[in-house]
Protein backbone atom coordinates (compact mmCIF):
# COMPACT_ATOMS: atom_id res chain seq x y z
CA UNK A 1 0.00 0.00 0.00
CA UNK A 2 1.44 3.48 -0.55
CA UNK A 3 2.36 5.61 2.47
CA UNK A 4 0.49 6.99 5.14
CA UNK A 5 -1.09 10.36 4.96
CA UNK A 6 -0.98 13.01 7.33
CA UNK A 7 -2.95 12.97 10.26
CA UNK A 8 -5.61 15.48 10.99
CA UNK A 9 -6.85 15.48 14.93
CA UNK A 10 -10.35 15.60 15.66
CA UNK A 11 -12.39 16.15 18.73
CA UNK A 12 -14.36 12.85 18.22
CA UNK A 13 -14.36 9.87 16.31
CA UNK A 14 -17.07 7.51 15.74
CA UNK A 15 -16.47 4.14 14.25
CA UNK A 16 -19.55 2.68 12.05
CA UNK A 17 -21.96 4.31 9.81
CA UNK A 18 -25.14 2.95 10.68
CA UNK A 19 -28.28 4.71 12.41
CA UNK A 20 -26.29 5.35 15.68
CA UNK A 21 -22.69 6.83 14.07
CA UNK A 22 -24.51 8.70 11.66
CA UNK A 23 -26.79 10.27 14.80
CA UNK A 24 -24.00 10.65 16.96
CA UNK A 25 -21.79 12.82 14.33
CA UNK A 26 -24.98 14.61 13.23
CA UNK A 27 -25.21 15.63 16.67
CA UNK A 28 -22.06 16.17 17.52
CA UNK A 29 -21.36 18.55 14.33
CA UNK A 30 -24.22 20.80 15.05
CA UNK A 31 -22.46 20.89 18.80
CA UNK A 32 -19.31 23.06 16.94
CA UNK A 33 -17.20 19.61 17.39
CA UNK A 34 -14.85 18.22 14.93
CA UNK A 35 -16.24 15.24 13.90
CA UNK A 36 -14.75 11.91 11.93
CA UNK A 37 -16.37 8.96 11.06
CA UNK A 38 -15.81 5.98 9.47
CA UNK A 39 -17.54 2.93 7.82
CA UNK A 40 -16.36 -0.18 6.50
CA UNK A 41 -18.95 -0.65 3.81
CA UNK A 42 -21.73 1.54 3.02
CA UNK A 43 -23.60 3.58 5.36
CA UNK A 44 -27.07 1.55 7.31
CA UNK A 45 -24.99 -1.62 4.84
CA UNK A 46 -25.55 -3.65 8.34
CA UNK A 47 -28.21 -3.90 11.30
CA UNK A 48 -29.56 -0.16 10.34
CA UNK A 49 -31.22 -1.70 6.64
CA UNK A 50 -32.23 -4.46 8.52
CA UNK A 51 -34.99 -3.10 10.72
CA UNK A 52 -38.82 -4.18 10.60
CA UNK A 53 -39.38 -0.32 9.02
CA UNK A 54 -40.39 0.85 12.64
CA UNK A 55 -40.75 3.97 14.54
CA UNK A 56 -42.75 2.26 17.60
CA UNK A 57 -42.83 2.41 21.31
CA UNK A 58 -42.40 -0.93 21.31
CA UNK A 59 -46.27 -2.15 22.39
CA UNK A 60 -44.81 -6.04 23.56
CA UNK A 61 -41.79 -4.17 25.62
CA UNK A 62 -44.12 -3.26 28.29
CA UNK A 63 -44.77 -6.82 29.35
CA UNK A 64 -41.31 -6.69 30.64
CA UNK A 65 -41.76 -3.55 32.19
CA UNK A 66 -38.89 -1.81 30.00
CA UNK A 67 -41.39 1.27 31.03
CA UNK A 68 -38.46 4.33 30.18
CA UNK A 69 -37.48 3.03 27.30
CA UNK A 70 -41.49 2.46 26.01
CA UNK A 71 -42.23 6.15 27.24
CA UNK A 72 -38.51 7.51 25.15
CA UNK A 73 -39.14 5.91 22.38
CA UNK A 74 -42.77 7.04 22.38
CA UNK A 75 -41.28 10.79 22.26
CA UNK A 76 -38.76 9.74 19.88
CA UNK A 77 -41.62 8.92 17.74
CA UNK A 78 -43.56 12.05 17.32
CA UNK A 79 -40.51 14.08 17.10
CA UNK A 80 -39.31 11.94 13.96
CA UNK A 81 -42.71 12.38 12.31
CA UNK A 82 -42.27 15.83 12.50
CA UNK A 83 -38.74 16.15 11.56
CA UNK A 84 -38.66 13.51 8.97
CA UNK A 85 -42.20 13.85 7.81
CA UNK A 86 -40.89 12.53 4.11
CA UNK A 87 -39.88 9.03 5.13
CA UNK A 88 -41.36 8.88 8.34
CA UNK A 89 -45.56 9.01 8.58
CA UNK A 90 -48.71 7.04 10.59
CA UNK A 91 -49.19 3.60 10.43
CA UNK A 92 -52.28 2.05 12.17
CA UNK A 93 -51.59 -2.11 13.40
CA UNK A 94 -55.12 -4.23 14.30
CA UNK A 95 -54.17 -6.34 16.61
CA UNK A 96 -56.97 -9.34 16.45
CA UNK A 97 -57.84 -10.80 20.12
CA UNK A 98 -57.89 -14.45 21.03
CA UNK A 99 -58.29 -17.04 23.64
CA UNK A 100 -54.67 -17.37 23.81
CA UNK A 101 -54.06 -13.68 24.81
CA UNK A 102 -54.84 -12.10 27.90
CA UNK A 103 -58.25 -10.83 28.57
CA UNK A 104 -59.53 -8.09 26.43
CA UNK A 105 -59.57 -5.76 28.76
CA UNK A 106 -56.16 -6.23 30.30
CA UNK A 107 -55.22 -5.60 26.52
CA UNK A 108 -56.73 -2.31 26.09
CA UNK A 109 -56.06 -1.15 30.11
CA UNK A 110 -52.04 -1.81 28.02
CA UNK A 111 -53.16 -0.14 25.26
CA UNK A 112 -54.42 3.16 26.81
CA UNK A 113 -50.68 2.95 28.91
CA UNK A 114 -49.45 2.89 25.23
CA UNK A 115 -51.19 6.15 24.47
CA UNK A 116 -50.26 8.13 26.86
CA UNK A 117 -47.14 7.30 28.40
CA UNK A 118 -45.16 9.17 25.83
CA UNK A 119 -47.33 12.24 25.93
CA UNK A 120 -49.15 11.76 22.18
CA UNK A 121 -49.92 14.76 20.40
CA UNK A 122 -49.80 13.63 16.61
CA UNK A 123 -51.18 10.59 16.21
CA UNK A 124 -54.87 9.50 16.81
CA UNK A 125 -55.38 6.72 20.13
CA UNK A 126 -56.75 3.33 20.51
CA UNK A 127 -60.13 2.07 19.57
CA UNK A 128 -61.52 -1.39 19.23
CA UNK A 129 -62.34 -2.72 15.89
CA UNK A 130 -64.96 -5.59 15.07
CA UNK A 131 -63.30 -7.68 12.73
CA UNK A 132 -66.78 -9.47 11.39
CA UNK A 133 -67.61 -6.41 9.62
CA UNK A 134 -64.42 -4.34 9.09
CA UNK A 135 -61.94 -4.64 5.84
CA UNK A 136 -59.49 -5.54 7.76
CA UNK A 137 -60.94 -8.79 9.07
CA UNK A 138 -61.87 -10.15 5.89
CA UNK A 139 -58.21 -12.09 4.73
CA UNK A 140 -58.47 -13.44 8.78
CA UNK A 141 -59.62 -16.79 9.82
CA UNK A 142 -63.08 -16.58 11.47
CA UNK A 143 -62.52 -17.12 14.83
CA UNK A 144 -60.93 -13.50 14.88
CA UNK A 145 -64.12 -11.45 15.63
CA UNK A 146 -62.60 -8.76 17.25
CA UNK A 147 -59.92 -6.69 17.88
CA UNK A 148 -57.78 -3.36 18.68
CA UNK A 149 -56.35 -0.81 16.74
CA UNK A 150 -53.71 1.80 17.23
CA UNK A 151 -50.85 4.02 16.03
CA UNK A 152 -47.10 3.67 15.51
CA UNK A 153 -45.12 5.27 12.66
CA UNK A 154 -43.22 3.60 9.54
CA UNK A 155 -39.99 4.55 8.45
CA UNK A 156 -37.30 4.55 5.40
CA UNK A 157 -34.76 2.84 7.73
CA UNK A 158 -31.75 3.35 5.48
CA UNK A 159 -32.82 6.34 4.14
CA UNK A 160 -32.97 7.95 8.26
CA UNK A 161 -28.73 6.48 8.46
CA UNK A 162 -28.05 8.66 4.92
CA UNK A 163 -30.01 12.18 5.92
CA UNK A 164 -28.34 12.28 9.09
CA UNK A 165 -25.26 11.45 7.60
CA UNK A 166 -25.65 14.15 5.31
CA UNK A 167 -26.62 16.86 7.87
CA UNK A 168 -23.71 15.88 9.58
CA UNK A 169 -21.52 16.57 6.80
CA UNK A 170 -23.29 19.94 6.06
CA UNK A 171 -22.59 20.85 9.35
CA UNK A 172 -18.97 19.87 8.91
CA UNK A 173 -18.39 16.02 9.60
CA UNK A 174 -15.98 14.57 8.12
CA UNK A 175 -17.67 10.45 6.43
CA UNK A 176 -16.11 8.03 5.22
CA UNK A 177 -17.14 4.96 3.40
CA UNK A 178 -15.40 1.78 2.61
CA UNK A 179 -13.24 2.99 5.42
CA UNK A 180 -12.67 -0.15 7.83
CA UNK A 181 -10.16 0.30 10.86
CA UNK A 182 -7.37 -1.44 11.15
CA UNK A 183 -6.25 -0.24 14.76
CA UNK A 184 -6.79 2.46 17.41
CA UNK A 185 -4.05 3.38 19.43
CA UNK A 186 -4.49 5.34 22.34
CA UNK A 187 -1.83 8.05 24.21
CA UNK A 188 -2.70 9.96 27.13
CA UNK A 189 -3.24 12.89 24.53
CA UNK A 190 -5.16 11.52 21.32
CA UNK A 191 -6.85 8.64 19.82
CA UNK A 192 -4.45 7.36 16.48
CA UNK A 193 -6.59 5.86 14.00
CA UNK A 194 -5.63 4.01 11.29
CA UNK A 195 -8.16 3.26 8.29
CA UNK A 196 -8.08 1.29 4.64
CA UNK A 197 -9.16 3.41 2.23
CA UNK A 198 -10.89 0.51 0.28
CA UNK A 199 -11.35 2.47 -3.00
CA UNK A 200 -7.60 3.87 -3.31
CA UNK A 201 -6.34 0.87 -1.87
CA UNK A 202 -3.78 2.91 0.75
CA UNK A 203 -3.78 3.34 4.62
CA UNK A 204 -4.66 6.88 5.74
CA UNK A 205 -4.62 7.73 9.30
CA UNK A 206 -6.55 10.91 11.78
CA UNK A 207 -6.52 11.37 15.41
CA UNK A 208 -9.04 12.46 17.55
CA UNK A 209 -9.62 12.67 21.31
CA UNK A 210 -12.62 10.71 22.06
CA UNK A 211 -13.55 7.56 20.25
CA UNK A 212 -17.33 6.23 20.26
CA UNK A 213 -17.24 2.44 19.06
CA UNK A 214 -20.87 2.46 17.36
CA UNK A 215 -19.70 -0.42 14.84
CA UNK A 216 -22.95 -2.76 15.81
CA UNK A 217 -22.98 -6.29 15.64
CA UNK A 218 -18.81 -5.85 14.73
CA UNK A 219 -18.36 -3.98 18.32
CA UNK A 220 -16.72 -7.37 20.36
CA UNK A 221 -14.82 -8.42 17.04
CA UNK A 222 -13.54 -4.56 16.82
CA UNK A 223 -12.19 -4.36 20.13
CA UNK A 224 -9.42 -6.64 19.15
CA UNK A 225 -7.98 -3.71 17.15
CA UNK A 226 -8.50 -1.34 19.77
CA UNK A 227 -6.70 -0.22 22.75
CA UNK A 228 -9.10 -0.93 25.74
CA UNK A 229 -9.12 -1.74 29.12
CA UNK A 230 -10.74 -5.19 30.72
CA UNK A 231 -14.77 -5.04 30.75
CA UNK A 232 -16.92 -7.94 31.12
CA UNK A 233 -19.95 -6.40 29.11
CA UNK A 234 -20.80 -7.79 25.07
CA UNK A 235 -23.09 -7.68 22.83
CA UNK A 236 -24.85 -11.05 22.50
CA UNK A 237 -26.16 -11.24 18.54
CA UNK A 238 -29.49 -11.74 17.54
CA UNK A 239 -30.71 -12.71 14.07
CA UNK A 240 -33.79 -10.91 12.87
CA UNK A 241 -34.64 -12.25 8.99
CA UNK A 242 -38.13 -10.45 6.81
CA UNK A 243 -39.77 -12.00 4.20
CA UNK A 244 -41.32 -10.09 1.35
CA UNK A 245 -44.41 -11.54 -0.72
CA UNK A 246 -47.15 -10.29 -3.24
CA UNK A 247 -49.79 -7.65 -1.34
CA UNK A 248 -51.81 -9.65 0.74
CA UNK A 249 -54.34 -7.08 1.52
CA UNK A 250 -55.80 -4.11 0.13
CA UNK A 251 -56.20 -1.60 2.66
CA UNK A 252 -53.57 0.51 4.34
CA UNK A 253 -53.00 -0.55 7.66
CA UNK A 254 -50.63 -3.17 9.41
CA UNK A 255 -51.08 -6.41 11.16
CA UNK A 256 -49.30 -7.36 14.46
CA UNK A 257 -50.13 -10.68 15.55
CA UNK A 258 -48.92 -12.76 18.49
CA UNK A 259 -48.22 -16.19 18.50
CA UNK A 260 -48.34 -19.23 20.86
CA UNK A 261 -44.62 -18.89 21.59
CA UNK A 262 -44.92 -15.46 23.26
CA UNK A 263 -42.90 -14.08 19.78
CA UNK A 264 -44.81 -10.83 17.86
CA UNK A 265 -44.73 -10.64 14.15
CA UNK A 266 -46.21 -7.92 12.07
CA UNK A 267 -47.47 -8.28 8.51
CA UNK A 268 -47.04 -4.48 7.01
CA UNK A 269 -48.07 -2.94 3.73
CA UNK A 270 -44.71 -2.51 1.76
CA UNK A 271 -43.32 -0.62 -1.43
CA UNK A 272 -47.35 -0.61 -2.69
CA UNK A 273 -47.25 -4.17 -4.48
CA UNK A 274 -45.73 -6.33 -1.44
CA UNK A 275 -46.24 -7.03 2.10
CA UNK A 276 -43.25 -7.38 4.47
CA UNK A 277 -43.06 -10.53 7.29
CA UNK A 278 -41.27 -10.30 10.17
CA UNK A 279 -39.20 -11.02 12.38
CA UNK A 280 -37.42 -14.18 13.92
CA UNK A 281 -35.49 -13.81 16.76
CA UNK A 282 -32.05 -16.42 16.23
CA UNK A 283 -28.86 -15.98 18.30
CA UNK A 284 -26.32 -15.68 15.86
CA UNK A 285 -22.34 -16.22 16.37
CA UNK A 286 -21.05 -16.14 12.84
CA UNK A 287 -19.51 -12.74 11.52
CA UNK A 288 -22.43 -10.19 11.06
CA UNK A 289 -21.78 -9.75 7.49
CA UNK A 290 -22.71 -13.14 6.47
CA UNK A 291 -26.20 -13.25 8.13
CA UNK A 292 -28.90 -14.88 6.02
CA UNK A 293 -32.47 -16.36 6.33
CA UNK A 294 -32.61 -19.43 6.68
CA UNK A 295 -35.15 -22.42 5.30
CA UNK A 296 -35.99 -23.17 9.23
CA UNK A 297 -37.14 -19.22 9.55
CA UNK A 298 -38.98 -19.26 6.01
CA UNK A 299 -40.91 -21.58 7.40
CA UNK A 300 -41.35 -20.12 11.18
CA UNK A 301 -42.52 -16.51 9.45
CA UNK A 302 -44.91 -18.52 6.94
CA UNK A 303 -46.68 -20.87 9.39
CA UNK A 304 -46.69 -17.94 11.96
CA UNK A 305 -48.81 -15.78 9.29
CA UNK A 306 -50.53 -18.67 8.75
CA UNK A 307 -52.09 -18.91 12.17
CA UNK A 308 -54.13 -15.64 11.17
CA UNK A 309 -54.57 -15.32 7.50
CA UNK A 310 -57.38 -17.60 5.77
CA UNK A 311 -55.40 -18.26 3.03
CA UNK A 312 -51.97 -20.18 4.02
CA UNK A 313 -48.76 -18.51 3.39
CA UNK A 314 -46.08 -20.94 2.04
CA UNK A 315 -42.32 -20.62 1.19
CA UNK A 316 -43.24 -20.43 -2.51
CA UNK A 317 -45.13 -16.96 -1.97
CA UNK A 318 -41.59 -15.20 -0.98
CA UNK A 319 -40.31 -12.91 -3.73
CA UNK A 320 -37.63 -11.20 -1.81
CA UNK A 321 -36.25 -11.46 1.99
CA UNK A 322 -33.21 -9.87 4.02
CA UNK A 323 -31.44 -10.48 7.61
CA UNK A 324 -29.82 -8.25 9.60
CA UNK A 325 -28.06 -8.91 13.30
CA UNK A 326 -28.86 -7.13 16.26
CA UNK A 327 -26.10 -5.90 18.65
CA UNK A 328 -28.19 -6.51 21.78
CA UNK A 329 -26.48 -5.94 25.24
CA UNK A 330 -25.70 -9.65 26.93
CA UNK A 331 -28.35 -9.36 30.21
CA UNK A 332 -27.99 -12.76 30.87
CA UNK A 333 -31.80 -13.49 29.15
CA UNK A 334 -31.87 -17.09 28.36
CA UNK A 335 -34.57 -15.99 25.40
CA UNK A 336 -33.85 -13.97 22.95
CA UNK A 337 -36.67 -12.26 22.90
CA UNK A 338 -36.89 -11.46 26.52
CA UNK A 339 -33.06 -9.63 25.98
CA UNK A 340 -33.07 -5.76 26.63
CA UNK A 341 -33.61 -3.60 23.47
CA UNK A 342 -32.20 -0.91 25.71
CA UNK A 343 -28.91 0.74 24.96
CA UNK A 344 -25.98 0.33 27.57
CA UNK A 345 -23.04 2.82 26.88
CA UNK A 346 -20.12 1.43 29.00
CA UNK A 347 -17.03 4.55 29.17
CA UNK A 348 -13.66 3.77 29.33
CA UNK A 349 -10.65 5.94 29.90
CA UNK A 350 -8.05 3.48 30.70
CA UNK A 351 -5.86 4.78 33.60
CA UNK A 352 -6.66 8.82 32.83
CA UNK A 353 -5.92 8.41 28.98
CA UNK A 354 -8.25 9.70 26.27
CA UNK A 355 -11.65 8.33 26.56
CA UNK A 356 -13.38 5.15 24.38
CA UNK A 357 -16.91 4.95 24.93
CA UNK A 358 -18.62 1.49 23.21
CA UNK A 359 -22.38 1.35 22.63
CA UNK A 360 -24.53 -1.97 23.06
CA UNK A 361 -27.86 -2.56 22.07
CA UNK A 362 -30.35 0.52 21.39
CA UNK A 363 -33.56 0.95 18.46
CA UNK A 364 -33.42 2.55 15.77
CA UNK A 365 -36.27 4.80 17.03
CA UNK A 366 -34.52 5.98 20.08
CA UNK A 367 -31.00 7.12 18.48
CA UNK A 368 -31.13 10.82 18.69
CA UNK A 369 -31.71 10.00 22.50
CA UNK A 370 -28.95 7.69 22.35
CA UNK A 371 -26.96 10.26 20.21
CA UNK A 372 -27.68 12.62 23.27
CA UNK A 373 -26.39 10.61 25.71
CA UNK A 374 -23.30 9.77 24.53
CA UNK A 375 -22.47 13.48 24.11
CA UNK A 376 -23.34 13.72 27.95
CA UNK A 377 -21.52 10.96 28.72
CA UNK A 378 -18.13 12.49 26.67
CA UNK A 379 -18.86 16.19 27.49
CA UNK A 380 -15.89 16.37 30.37
CA UNK A 381 -13.25 15.11 27.93
CA UNK A 382 -14.51 17.27 24.96
CA UNK A 383 -14.31 20.90 24.06
CA UNK A 384 -17.23 23.03 25.41
CA UNK A 385 -20.37 22.10 22.79
CA UNK A 386 -22.88 24.24 22.17
CA UNK A 387 -26.58 22.93 24.13
CA UNK A 388 -29.04 19.88 22.64
CA UNK A 389 -30.17 21.39 19.10
CA UNK A 390 -31.51 18.32 17.23
CA UNK A 391 -35.29 17.66 18.86
CA UNK A 392 -36.51 20.55 16.91
CA UNK A 393 -34.44 20.58 13.88
CA UNK A 394 -35.67 18.86 10.62
CA UNK A 395 -33.46 16.21 8.62
CA UNK A 396 -32.24 16.59 5.08
CA UNK A 397 -35.83 17.43 3.24
CA UNK A 398 -37.68 17.21 6.02
CA UNK A 399 -38.32 21.23 6.19
CA UNK A 400 -42.09 20.63 5.83
CA UNK A 401 -45.24 19.55 8.04
CA UNK A 402 -46.25 15.95 7.97
CA UNK A 403 -50.10 17.28 6.69
CA UNK A 404 -48.10 18.77 3.50
CA UNK A 405 -46.93 15.91 1.45
CA UNK A 406 -49.94 15.65 -0.79
CA UNK A 407 -49.40 19.42 -1.78
CA UNK A 408 -45.34 19.39 -2.02
CA UNK A 409 -46.02 16.54 -4.22
CA UNK A 410 -47.71 18.28 -6.76
CA UNK A 411 -45.74 20.78 -6.28
CA UNK A 412 -42.86 19.25 -7.51
CA UNK A 413 -44.58 17.37 -10.29
CA UNK A 414 -46.06 21.18 -11.35
CA UNK A 415 -42.47 21.90 -11.25
CA UNK A 416 -41.37 19.24 -13.29
CA UNK A 417 -44.30 18.45 -15.56
CA UNK A 418 -41.94 15.16 -17.07
CA UNK A 419 -42.91 12.95 -13.89
CA UNK A 420 -45.87 11.52 -13.71
CA UNK A 421 -47.54 11.26 -10.42
CA UNK A 422 -45.99 8.08 -9.69
CA UNK A 423 -42.79 9.12 -10.17
CA UNK A 424 -43.39 12.65 -8.06
CA UNK A 425 -44.38 11.02 -5.03
CA UNK A 426 -41.60 8.61 -5.66
CA UNK A 427 -39.45 11.27 -5.56
CA UNK A 428 -40.36 13.30 -2.32
CA UNK A 429 -41.37 10.21 -0.74
CA UNK A 430 -37.38 9.40 -0.45
CA UNK A 431 -36.27 12.84 -0.75
CA UNK A 432 -38.52 15.53 0.75
CA UNK A 433 -37.95 19.20 -0.49
CA UNK A 434 -33.93 18.01 -1.77
CA UNK A 435 -36.24 16.49 -4.67
CA UNK A 436 -36.28 20.37 -5.83
CA UNK A 437 -32.36 20.25 -6.40
CA UNK A 438 -32.24 16.69 -7.54
CA UNK A 439 -35.17 17.99 -10.59
CA UNK A 440 -33.43 21.41 -11.00
CA UNK A 441 -31.38 20.15 -14.45
CA UNK A 442 -34.39 18.45 -15.75
CA UNK A 443 -35.51 20.41 -18.37
CA UNK A 444 -36.59 17.83 -21.26
CA UNK A 445 -36.96 14.33 -21.67
CA UNK A 446 -33.47 14.19 -22.72
CA UNK A 447 -31.99 15.38 -19.91
CA UNK A 448 -33.97 12.93 -17.49
CA UNK A 449 -30.88 10.84 -18.81
CA UNK A 450 -30.90 6.83 -19.27
CA UNK A 451 -33.78 4.87 -18.09
CA UNK A 452 -32.79 1.78 -16.05
CA UNK A 453 -36.46 1.17 -15.14
CA UNK A 454 -39.66 1.76 -12.80
CA UNK A 455 -38.94 5.41 -13.38
CA UNK A 456 -35.28 5.15 -12.21
CA UNK A 457 -33.39 7.79 -14.44
CA UNK A 458 -29.70 8.75 -14.41
CA UNK A 459 -30.62 12.23 -13.02
CA UNK A 460 -31.09 10.27 -10.03
CA UNK A 461 -28.29 7.73 -9.92
CA UNK A 462 -26.24 10.90 -10.22
CA UNK A 463 -27.63 12.82 -7.58
CA UNK A 464 -27.17 9.43 -5.22
CA UNK A 465 -23.54 8.81 -6.46
CA UNK A 466 -22.91 12.65 -6.05
CA UNK A 467 -24.74 13.57 -2.45
CA UNK A 468 -25.14 10.32 -0.99
CA UNK A 469 -21.86 8.03 -1.34
CA UNK A 470 -23.69 5.66 -3.61
CA UNK A 471 -20.72 3.48 -5.44
CA UNK A 472 -22.57 0.35 -6.65
CA UNK A 473 -25.96 -1.03 -7.71
CA UNK A 474 -26.46 -2.45 -4.42
CA UNK A 475 -26.05 1.12 -2.78
CA UNK A 476 -28.63 2.90 -4.92
CA UNK A 477 -31.34 -0.43 -5.44
CA UNK A 478 -31.24 -1.24 -2.11
CA UNK A 479 -30.48 1.54 0.61
CA UNK A 480 -30.90 4.85 -1.02
CA UNK A 481 -34.57 3.76 -2.62
CA UNK A 482 -36.01 -0.08 -2.88
CA UNK A 483 -36.41 -0.73 -6.15
CA UNK A 484 -34.23 -3.64 -6.42
CA UNK A 485 -37.34 -5.36 -5.49
CA UNK A 486 -39.08 -3.94 -9.49
CA UNK A 487 -35.41 -3.94 -11.35
CA UNK A 488 -34.75 -7.44 -13.70
CA UNK A 489 -30.98 -9.07 -14.23
CA UNK A 490 -31.17 -6.83 -17.36
CA UNK A 491 -31.83 -3.76 -15.71
CA UNK A 492 -29.30 -4.00 -12.75
CA UNK A 493 -26.67 -5.05 -15.11
CA UNK A 494 -27.61 -1.79 -17.20
CA UNK A 495 -27.24 0.32 -13.65
CA UNK A 496 -23.81 -1.40 -13.14
CA UNK A 497 -22.18 -0.79 -15.76
CA UNK A 498 -23.59 2.88 -16.23
CA UNK A 499 -21.52 3.16 -12.56
CA UNK A 500 -18.78 1.69 -13.77
CA UNK A 501 -18.50 4.08 -16.96
CA UNK A 502 -18.70 7.21 -14.33
CA UNK A 503 -16.05 5.60 -12.27
CA UNK A 504 -13.70 5.04 -14.92
CA UNK A 505 -14.43 8.83 -16.64
CA UNK A 506 -13.72 9.85 -13.07
CA UNK A 507 -16.81 12.19 -13.07
CA UNK A 508 -17.47 14.33 -9.31
CA UNK A 509 -18.72 12.23 -7.15
CA UNK A 510 -17.81 9.15 -8.24
CA UNK A 511 -15.22 6.42 -6.89
CA UNK A 512 -12.18 7.85 -8.50
CA UNK A 513 -12.58 11.10 -6.26
CA UNK A 514 -15.61 11.20 -4.09
CA UNK A 515 -14.05 9.34 -0.92
CA UNK A 516 -11.76 12.90 -0.23
CA UNK A 517 -15.09 14.94 -1.33
CA UNK A 518 -15.47 16.15 2.87
CA UNK A 519 -13.23 18.83 3.63
CA UNK A 520 -10.76 19.29 6.20
CA UNK A 521 -9.28 15.87 5.70
CA UNK A 522 -5.07 15.49 5.39
CA UNK A 523 -4.30 14.06 1.80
Amino acid sequence: MAGLMTTPVYDIAIIGGGINGCGIARDAAGRGLSVFLCERDDLASGTSSASTKLIHGGLRYLEYYEFRLVREALREREILLTNAPHIVWPLRFILPHHRGLRPAWLIRLGLLLYDHLGGRRLLPGTSSVNLQTDIAGRLLKKEYRRGFEYSDCWVMDSRLVILNAMDARRLGAVIRTRSPLVSAVRSKDFWTLTMVDLVRNREYQVRARALVNASGPWLDQLMEHITHGATREHIRMVQGSHIIVKKLFDHSRAYIFQNSDGRIIFAIPYEHHFTLIGTTEVDFSKSPETAAISDKEIGYLCGAISEYFARPITANDVVSSFSGVRPLFDDGKSDAKAATRDYVLKLDTLRDKVPLLSIYGGKITTYRKLAESVLARLAPYLPPMKREWTTHSPLPGGDFRPGEFTRKTEELQHLCPLLDQQHAHRLFRAYGTLSREMIDAVRGTDSLGVHFGHNLYSFEVDYLIEREWAMTADDILWRRTRLGLFLNQRQVADLESYIRTRQADGQPGTQKNFIFFDKGEGQ
